[in-house]
């Protein structure tokens, strides 16, 4: 199977969408601060994945979500009660 999936910043509330085939160990990547993109906005939540059984199916739509706001504005809304909330909202 392949992944895309969704982290958030639990400092700084920002999104993180990537992709894998071992989704365990990717995360446990970004987790342990091995992933030069994400080691700064430590610590992390895996707030959403999807499964594919195609990669390129799971490359496609991580790179709609990066590159079309709309996209990742429709997947937000999907999961918005899965999201991390600020403290002043």
């Amino acid at each position: 199977m392949h992944y895309v999936y969704v982290l958030q910043s639990k400092d700084d509330l920002n999104l993180y969408i990537g992709s894998t085939s071992d989704l365990h160990r990717r995360f446990q990547e970004h987790k342990n601060g091995k992933v030069k993109s994400t080691k700064s906005r430590r610590p992390l939540e895996l707030v959403y994945y999807e499964a594919y059984r195609a990669e390129d199916d799971a490359l496609n739509w991580e790179k709609q979500l990066k590159r079309r706001g709309r996209a990742k504005g429709g997947m937000e809304r999907r999961i918005e009660k899965s999201l991390l909330q600020s403290e002043n909202q």
